[in-house]
Parts: structure tokens; sequence; C-alpha cells
């Protein structure tokens, strides 16, 4: 079990999400992280006495010059057989060896940096200092050479390297802000699972084992694309890390949360194992030999500068038994509480039954037929779900439609769904006056993604207190905002996305019922296949032919629309490559005027750059003559240059404000261009989206908009 070895307190406020530690000289560990006034703190322990639980030793202070917004400690020159500093700012990277105390490389990253791990990514020779930033992923070597570029669906918000399918090699498993998660070995994609929020934190666990933790509060393991377990706290998890507490050779899931706590869970079902509370926050935690060399610690460290650390200790058979006997007494306890529940609504049905006997045994009374004792034996619940157009003020959702068989009356309905409700739970109760035998529940899915319903019914009657409660699961299916409607070839949609597949109309007929919200099974008898489907969320078209040959066109103005449609129905139908070729002139449209921005907003950030510092050296000059001018007594000679600072001061706050917003419209178009290389890739499947990806990032290079524009069209050029 673990037990505290010292603590200490670094005087300075800590980000969240910043703190590492690296050995910078190659031997001694040191703790770094993210601290006010665009600072890195450097903490060097210096420890004369291994029992002594107060660390003492030396902070320095490394000015960054821009906001950090992420860091990370790693070999990156391997040749130096010591570790560099990584760090992250909204526009640059800088590598920094802190032993020299000079820059590695300092590099202009326009994508920003939201995340960076440090390590070897597929079969690439070298290390790379892996950036997460604005819809891409950067892999830069030593020499700052970005050698390794892909995109994904939104900003990434955490990383980690692992090895993914046991293959030898490692795979980058990333978190991003569209609630995905996805692996890729090297620039292709290999597995990707969806989750409820933002993937705050990712840690790669033993083998193919990774824990993630989600900014709802929700902390899991995956292994593989499997998610083995989760739970989910009213707290914010901020930081995972990997730790042996109990000696068995494997590490556990350590998890630092919102709230100051850090607990420790086993890896295989995630039951707390251990327990500790720091004062505030939590903003990292990390492992390292930090006081004696080869003694694994477990460091957390707070967002007011508290610094614990801990190891592993075997325990005597005193203390074994005492946390024996503590965690019998829990178990008592809760099986007790347990007890007392049954006993009291045992003592509920007991009461409710007695009373019906007697209304039963009166003869000059009508039989009641209570519900607290009983319902019909034959009650059933049906339930229906049907896509629901928008109407007046009525948004467009899917109608979740509940009835009892007989004369019951549905009291209260309780749907549990991921990621569908907040707090993942749904609660509908309607006032007594207006309880029917049926009921409809409206949900709104956000996104095209499968979905599974659960859901509690409670069922009685009008003069009952006590309800029966049936339970029933129903899935929703990942394209459950369509509606089916008949074909018509008034205002088809001018997108379209078309390939050749080697299957039988049968089978996408069999994808279609599989992933569409349908009232019964489709089964057109014709020789090929036309079918409509509306988009209620928009009210637009989607239209999905195909021809016996085996030609499949699907028909929208929406891209990404069209590559979930590709990649749902490869994955269905197992296909591994496919190479496809398509046109969305609203969108190509928008990316021309978006690309033309981009070069205007970089212009204009180079001559407002030039501006500040030609006005810079003015500055310097009019600070000179008004010193001058003090000197010389000369009042009116300085009044007029300090007026003259004081003007061009405004013009400088002036230019600033210019260049902060745009900037800001740059991030949003380079976002823009990011998506909409994922979304082409997402157009074809396998090797051929990689290569369209590629070719893409190519163009984007050349600076040539109908390259781009043409490789987004035919999948390569």
């Amino acid at each position: 079990m673990l037990v505290p070895v010292f603590s200490l307190q670094l005087n300075n406020k800590v980000f969240p999400r910043t703190v590492a530690v690296g050995k910078f000289n190659g031997k001694q560990s040191c703790l770094v992280g993210a601290t006010a006034g665009n600072k890195v703190f450097i903490h060097s322990p210096r420890d004369v006495n291994p029992q002594a639980q107060q660390l003492e030793g030396n902070i320095s202070l490394l000015n960054v010059n821009q906001v950090i917004t992420s860091l990370a400690c790693g070999q990156l020159d391997e040749q130096l057989k010591k570790d560099l500093l990584v760090v992250g700012t909204s526009t640059n990277i800088v590598a920094y060896d802190i032993d020299r105390n000079v820059d590695i490389f300092f590099k202009e990253n326009p994508d920003g940096a939201h995340a960076i791990t440090i390590g070897h990514w597929g079969e690439l020779p070298e290390q790379l200092a892996i950036i997460g930033g604005n819809c891409s992923i950067h892999g830069f070597n030593k020499k700052s050479e970005d050698v390794l570029w892909t995109v994904t669906g939104d900003n990434v918000s955490s990383l980690a390297l692992l090895d993914f399918n046991s293959d030898g090699y490692n795979e980058l498993v990333v978190g991003s802000e569209d609630y995905d998660l996805r692996v890729f070995r090297e620039d292709q994609l290999i597995a990707e699972m969806q989750e409820t929020e933002t993937i705050v934190s990712i840690c790669s666990l033993v083998g193919t084992r990774f824990g993630y933790a989600l900014a709802n509060g929700t902390v899991g393991i995956y292994e593989r694309s499997n998610r083995s377990w989760r739970i989910k706290s009213r707290n914010i998890a901020v930081v995972l890390q990997a730790f042996d507490v109990d000696g068995d050779g494997v590490d556990e899931l350590v998890t630092g949360w919102s709230n100051g706590k850090v607990d420790i869970r086993s890896d295989r079902h995630g039951e707390v194992i251990f327990k500790e509370s720091l004062n505030s926050s939590i903003a990292g935690i990390v492992k390292a030999d930090y006081r004696v060399p080869g003694e694994s610690l477990l460091i957390c460290c707070s967002n007011e500068g508290e610094v614990r650390g801990f190891k592993f200790s075997e325990q005597d058979s005193n203390a074994v038994a005492a946390n024996l006997y503590k965690d019998r007494q829990e178990a008592i306890r809760d099986l007790a509480q347990k007890k007392q529940a049954i006993l009291l609504e045992l003592e509920h049905l007991e009461d409710a039954t007695r009373q019906s006997l007697e209304t039963r045994s009166k003869p000059n009374k009508p039989i009641v037929f209570d519900s607290e004792a009983e319902i019909p034996a034959h009650t059933e619940i049906q339930t229906i779900l049907t896509v629901e157009k928008r109407q007046n003020n009525s948004p467009a959702h899917i109608a979740v439609r509940m009835k009892t068989s007989n004369n019951t009356i549905i009291r209260v309905v309780t749907i549990f769904a991921e990621g569908l409700f907040k707090g993942e739970c749904l609660v509908v109760h309607p006032a007594a006056s207006q309880v029917h035998e049926s009921i409809d529940v409206p949900i709104i899915p956000p996104r095209d993604a499968p979905i599974d319903l659960h859901i509690q019914i409670f069922v009685g009657l009008k003069s009952g207190t006590l309800f029966h409660v049936f339970e029933l699961a129903r899935p929703l299916p990942m394209f459950s905002m369509y509606l089916l409607i008949e074909n018509s070839s008034d205002l088809e949609p001018k997108g379209f996305v078309t390939f050749y597949i080697n299957e039988r109309i049968p089978r996408v007929l069999a994808w279609i019922n599989h992933h569409f919200l349908l009232v019964q099974e489709y089964a057109p008898n014709a020789p090929s296949l036309y079918v409509t489907f509306l988009a209620v969320r928009n009210d637009s078209k989607l239209i999905i032919k195909m021809q016996p040959n085996g030609q499949v066109t699907i028909q929208t103005d929406d891209m990404e629309l069209a590559g979930n449609v590709v990649q749902s129905m490869g994955k269905f139908l197992n296909i591994e490559d496919l190479q496809t070729t398509g046109d969305f002139p609203q969108e190509l449209e928008m990316l021309q005027k978006v690309f033309s921005q981009i070069e205007e907003y970089q212009i204009a950030r180079q001559r407002i750059s030039s501006d500040m510092a030609e006005h810079a050296n003015i500055i310097r000059s009019f600070l000179i003559r008004a010193e001058d001018a003090r000197l010389l007594g000369d009042i009116s000679v300085m009044k007029r240059n300090y007026i003259d600072l004081l003007n061009l001061n405004r013009d400088l706050i002036h230019g600033y404000k210019i260049r902060c917003t745009n900037h800001e419209e740059l991030m949003k178009n380079l976002r823009f261009l990011n998506q909409m290389v994922q979304k082409a890739g997402n157009l074809r499947i396998g090797r051929y989206k990689t290569i369209a990806t590629n070719q893409c990032r190519a163009a984007i290079k050349a600076n040539n908009a109908q390259l781009l524009i043409k490789t987004i069209k035919t999948g390569n050029v």
C-alpha cells in the first residue's frame, strides 16, 4: 500500500494538466509546471535525509513570455541521454535544454498546442514531440522538422502513446472536444470510440489498456476498443496517472479530482483501493524516482503549489488485519442499509395487501382493485419510437411513446442514456390530474451516434400510491433523426459521393434497416435501390441509390453526413479499402472563400507585426528625447515627447486588439480548413483515406486551393 514520504510547498500557483517530471541532467529528476506570469517553475530536490517528511530544494523560473497551454518532458534527442522540456503556447512550440540553458528549437505552430507527449510513434525511427492542436496533430523531431501530420474532428484535448494492437509499435490515442477517442498508427486511423463529453486526460496502462477521463466527471478504462468499466462523480477528473500501489506488478489507475481528492482504482473492476486528499484542486500527478534513484514515487501537485509524494510499502500483519477489519465493517454497514430498505418495502407491501383483503371481506362495499396491492398480471408496456418533424414551437425529435395494455396508468418514466441528457438521466413526472395510460417523451440526440435507452416505467391504478416498475431497453440506431419519405426528383441535393462495392442490394438494405429508425422493415421490390430520408434537424434530404452493378451514390449537401454514411456502411459490410469520388458545391465554395481569407489574415498579421516593431523603435526614441529634455530642464519639450508617447501607446493598444481579432479569425478559419480535410478523409476507407489526407496536407502546404478542392473531390491528385 502507499505511504506518504514527503511534502513541500512550491509557493507558486500551478496550472492544471501542465505538470511533468524530467531528468534534465540525465541523473536527477526535477518537477516542472506552468505557473502565473507565463513562467515555468523547475523544482530540483535537495534531500539530505531520505527519512525526512519535508523535502527541500531549489525553485527556478523559466520565462516563456507567452501563455503556456501545455508542456512535456522527454528524450527528444536520444543522443543527449537526458530529457528536454517542450513547451506549447497558442502559436509556438519551444524545445528547451534546461541543463545548458539553451533553446533546441523554436517553432511557429499556428494550430496551437493543447496537449503534448514525447515518444516513439509507429515505425518512425526517431523520438517525436507530438503536438495536439486546432483539429490537427503534428510530430516534430529534434530538428523541429514536421515529420508527421494528420487531422482530427475537433480540437485535441489529450494524447497518450501505447501499443494499442499488440504489434510492438506505439499507437497514438487522441481525445478531442467532439467527444471522440481516436487511435492513429502514424497517420492512419485504426480505431474510433465515441464518448459523452470532452476527453480531458488519457493514461496508458499495462498492455492494450488505457484510462480516460471526461469533463463531466466520468473515469473509466478501455481495453483496445472495448470499455472495461466506468464510474461517474459529481466532481471533475483533472488528470490521470498509472502507478502500482499493491506491488503486484500491474499499474492501477490514479485519478486527481477538482475537489483535491486523489483516488486509486483497480484496473480490472474500478473499486477504490486507496484515497488521499490535498487542500485544493489537483493540477497534476506524475511518477518518478524523485528522492532516491530507482525508488519510484507517486507525486501529487495541487493548484496552490502543495506537493506530496507517496511510495509503495509492504504492510505488516497488523496493518493488513486492520485494513481487512475496516473493509469488513464497511461491507456489513452496506448490507445493513440494504436490509433496512428491503424490510421497509416489504412492510409497505404487507400493509397494502392487508388493506385490500379487508376491503374485499366487507359485504356492503364493492370490490375495489387496489393498485397498492397488485396490478393485473397480464399488464404489458408497448413502446414505439417515431421520428417527428419540427412543428410550430416544437423542435424535431424522436418520440418515445409508451402505453399500457389495460386501464392502468403511467405515473413516472425514467430514461437513462449516455450523452443524451444532462446527468445521463431524464425523469418525466406529469401532474396527478394529467396521468393517463400512455405518455410521450421527446428526446433529441445531439449527433449521429447509436444510443441505448434504459427505461423505467412506474405503472399502477389512479387510486394507488405504490407502483410496479417495468424496466426495458430500446436501442436508437445511428441515423435515428432521419425520416423515411417518398422519393421525389424535386430539390435533390447537389452534393454527392459515389463508389463501387462488391455487394448485393439486399446487404445494403440490411444496413439501412439496421441503422435507420423505421416504422417497419424497408424492403422494396425493385432491381435497383432508391431511398430518400429527411434530416429532421435541418429539413435537408439524404438520398441513397444503388445499381445492380454495385455502384452506390449518396446524395446530401452535408459532407460530414456523407462521410458518416460511408464509414458506417463500410464497417457493416466489412470493407477494408474504399476509393470514392464526389462533389459538394456549397461546402467547397465556402472552402475557397476561407482559403482566400486565410491568405488575407496572414498578410494582415505580418503587416501588423511590422507596424508594432516600427512603433517599438519610435517609442525608444521618444523615451530618450523625453529623458534628455528632463535632464536639461526643458519641461515643455519633455511634456510634448511624453504626449507623443501616450498617443503612440494608444495606437499600439489599438493595433494589439486588431492583431488579437485577426488571430482569432485566423484560428477559426484554420480549424475549418482542418475539419474539411477530416471530412474529405472520412469519404474514403483504409489506405485511400490516408492518401486523401496526405494529399490535402500537401495542397495546403503548397498554398494551392484548386489542388485541395480537386483532392477532396477525387481522393488523389
